[in-house]
């Protein structure tokens, strides 16, 4: 409890983070397939069209389809070949400080409210407490973190830009001096709300189910306390949070990525808006573009996050 917590929550996520970054760079990658016909303004009617009736204009204006979605092996291979293996890493260090912020907040507060909320006697917490701390610990979790969040989804998604438009961000701090000094210190928390409202989700639904199924292996005597139990919970827990986050996932990537220029209207105005032209433009199963990958680096991710968080308590359990 108390600062210990958040040195074994932080310790593990930093390792998780970083040891699950390509995947991660994959699914952002692939969250913003499309993006360019979704955040498109509507084309423009010919004073010619203008008193036809709708269904002569829809003969007349061809709306342009968007384009074909690229499996995660096949964005992988195209950013090795573009920036090489080194490529897969990029935005690495906004990961680790994103972990550092969110993560260990989170991790933390969840900690100290379980500890809070259980019952003395089984050393066991309900499942609506559960949800309810993963609740309240991601939520202000996100809101420490959100800066390194937009830092590294710029990041990872600037190779994907034509080379006169990327932003060639140096390191994670060069990343946020830019965006602080050129739009302002408000940018450092765009999509702020988008992340806070994910945060919360993955936080309930990560960490309430990883604690509730491993509760139920071992009152079952299913298995015993150990790497299988540990491996098997978690990642039960990365599929729960990955179905339960990927649509706000997609959203806060776009709403973060946008370029906002002066005098120019942004591609989006927020969430709501964000979400209703991807659903109009690409459908609304683009609210889960990446969920293989999502899925893929979730489980990973969460599996070495608990091992580890396991192993780092049992080393510092005597501190």
């Amino acid at each position: 409890m108390g600062v210990k917590g958040f040195v074994e929550g932080g310790t593990a996520s930093i390792v998780a983070g970083c040891s699950t970054h390509p995947l991660d760079l994959i699914k952002v990658r692939m969250q913003l397939q499309g993006e360019a016909a979704a955040a498109a303004p509507p084309p423009a009617l010919r004073p010619a069209l203008a008193f036809q009736t709708p269904s002569s204009v829809a003969q007349n204006v061809r709306l342009t389809p968007p384009p074909p979605r690229v499996g995660p092996v096949a964005v992988g291979l195209r950013i090795v070949q573009q920036d090489g293996v080194a490529g897969l890493f990029s935005g690495v260090s906004a990961t680790v400080l994103r972990q550092t912020l969110y993560s260990t907040t989170r991790m933390g507060l969840y900690d100290i409210l379980k500890t809070k909320w259980s019952d003395p006697n089984t050393n066991n917490m309900p499942l609506t407490r559960k949800i309810v701390a993963g609740l309240i610990a991601g939520g202000i979790g996100a809101a420490v973190g959100n800066p390194a969040d937009v830092a590294m989804v710029r990041m990872q998604a600037d190779g994907r830009l034509p080379a006169a438009q990327r932003r060639n961000y140096k390191s994670v701090v060069d990343a946020i001096s830019q965006m602080s000094k050129g739009e302002g210190v408000a940018s450092l928390w765009r999509g702020s709300s988008l992340t806070v409202n994910r945060a919360m989700v993955v936080t309930a639904s990560q960490l309430a189910s990883y604690d509730q199924i491993k509760e139920t292996i071992l009152d079952k005597g299913l298995m015993k306390d150990g790497l299988g139990t540990h491996v098997t919970a978690s990642f039960a827990a990365g599929f729960v949070a990955s179905v339960a986050s990927n649509p706000v996932d997609v959203i806060k990537t776009r709403v973060m990525n946008m370029k906002v220029e002066p005098g120019v209207a942004p591609p989006y105005a927020g969430a709501i808006d964000c979400a209703m032209k991807t659903i109009r433009a690409e459908g609304p199963m683009a609210l889960y573009k990446g969920f293989i990958p999502t899925i893929s680096r979730q489980g990973p991710f969460t599996v070495v996050l608990f091992v580890t968080l396991e192993q780092v308590r049992k080393l510092l359990k005597d501190f």
